[in-house]
């Protein structure tokens, strides 16, 4: 199909008022009322509102407007005119329409749908108004991610999907055949090999895919999501931290300036993201025990924080909350101790008012090797795998930290959503690895 003249696009129907434009998209929905018809049409920017005058356009359009069925694609041309009433102040006076195909009986309907039915017709489901507005708020972040960095010198850093060992153990790992008969995990974090790149660039980070085989069924679990993570060599942890409050405070503030539409789509309250600003609060896992156990909620010394534990929490804030300093016993091996209090790590965690819980997790890494082989040891890991990540600690060690944000659980929050499922194009769940 060769190109049509005058070709628009909804999103930018303002730049054409006056003008006599095309339209290419997918009928979204269509009425009658008599001499006068009405259709809706999408093209992944934006809705129009196309009117049909009898009279006033070629009558194979009319007999057309008949064919229409739900999602069926078309071409519409006609006059731009603003019309306040219209979705986007913006309406077409359609002086030609013509089918590219009928589409079959559409399965999802503009009527209410369970949700085991929606996501088993996610590849559909895309298509709705508040699908499409979660998209860009996603699609704003990540770029937004890119640009924060990029302004301050760090370097995009792609991490491997394939690892030979896990960051945190290996039960939540996905184990799968590699060649000779050896044995490959999806990636859980690209942390390990952040922190190489951070020993020869300085300031490093990445986004991409991680994997992990939890078997839970909360609203903040998925299988298979993506990390935005970063490594900053000779950072210790008030500077890490820091770091990830300006990312927040940025990320909210680029969301709110540009995707105001898409908020108001999803009927989002704006209130409650306009109050994120500098400083966030921060409590220490001790002031955070005693905060729970005010609450009524006990949590015995030694446990991190689970779910139950950070919404309550986090629902006493208007902005993120910041815990930090968990004793080491319930993190990782790669977790700078204290040495203040050696029982407990230099590690944050993010937590996300609304009593949306952690959206980023970090720490200050342990740089000695030593004490990094005695980790290993204490968590059973073997030591191995792991001979080129020591290498780091055996030439050159350097103080450093770094974190990893949760895109999904971080778009959950910003988008209101009551579940992760959303927040992502194709989620993968548990019982959920279709379409």
């Amino acid at each position: 199909m060769s190109k049509p003249a005058n070709l628009a696009y909804i999103a930018n129907l303002a730049e054409h008022q006056g003008q006599s434009v095309t339209i290419r998209g997918w009928l979204y929905n269509k009425r009658s009322s008599g001499k006068v018809r009405f259709v809706l049409v999408r093209d992944g920017t934006g809705i129009v509102q196309g009117v049909l005058v009898k009279g006033q356009v070629l009558e194979t359009a009319f007999e057309q407007f008949e064919l229409l069925s739900q999602e069926s694609s078309l071409v519409i041309q006609g006059q731009v005119r603003a019309e306040p009433r219209a979705p986007g102040g913006y309406e077409l006076a359609v002086t030609d329409l013509q089918p590219l195909h009928i589409a079959a009986e559409y399965p999802i309907s503009l009527k209410d749908h369970g949700v085991a039915f929606l996501l088993e017709h996610r590849h559909l489901w895309l298509r709705s108004p508040r699908q499409q507005a979660i998209l860009r708020i996603r699609d704003e972040i990540i770029r937004a991610c890119r640009d924060f960095f990029a302004e301050r010198g760090f370097i995009l850093i792609d991490t491997p999907i394939f690892t030979p060992a896990a960051c945190e153990g290996t039960t939540t790992l996905f184990q799968t055949d590699y060649f000779d008969e050896r044995k490959a995990y999806l990636s859980q974090s690209g942390q390990l090999y952040l922190e190489a790149a951070a020993m020869a660039l300085g300031q490093v980070y990445c986004c991409g895919p991680t994997f992990r085989a939890e078997k839970s069924k909360t609203r903040r679990h998925l299988t298979e999501f993506w990390m935005l993570e970063t490594e900053v060599a000779f950072a210790e942890l008030e500077e890490i931290m820091a770091l990830a409050e300006a990312l927040i405070v940025y990320l909210v503030g680029r969301v709110l300036d540009r995707r105001t539409a898409e908020f108001q789509a999803l009927e989002r309250p704006l209130e409650p993201l306009q109050a994120i600003k500098s400083p966030f609060p921060r409590l220490s896992y001790t002031e955070a025990r005693q905060r729970l156990a005010a609450a009524g909620q006990e949590l015995p010394w030694g446990e991190d924080l689970g779910g139950g534990d950070e919404t309550v929490l986090s629902e006493m804030y208007d902005r993120p909350l910041i815990v930090h300093r968990y004793p080491r016993s319930c993190k990782a091996f790669y977790m700078k101790a204290d040495p203040v209090d050696p029982q407990l790590a230099l590690c944050l965690d993010m937590l996300a008012p609304e009593g949306y819980g952690e959206i980023i997790g970090g720490s200050q890494r342990e740089d000695d090797l030593d004490t990094l082989v005695a980790r290993l040891q204490e968590h059973q890991l073997p030591q191995a795998p792991f001979e080129w990540y020591l290498d780091l600690r055996r030439y050159g060690s350097v103080p450093h930290s770094g974190f990893g944000l949760g895109l999904e659980r971080l778009v959950s929050w910003l988008c209101s959503l009551k579940h992760v499922r959303e927040a992502i194009p194709f989620p993968r769940l548990m019982d959920r690895l279709y379409p």
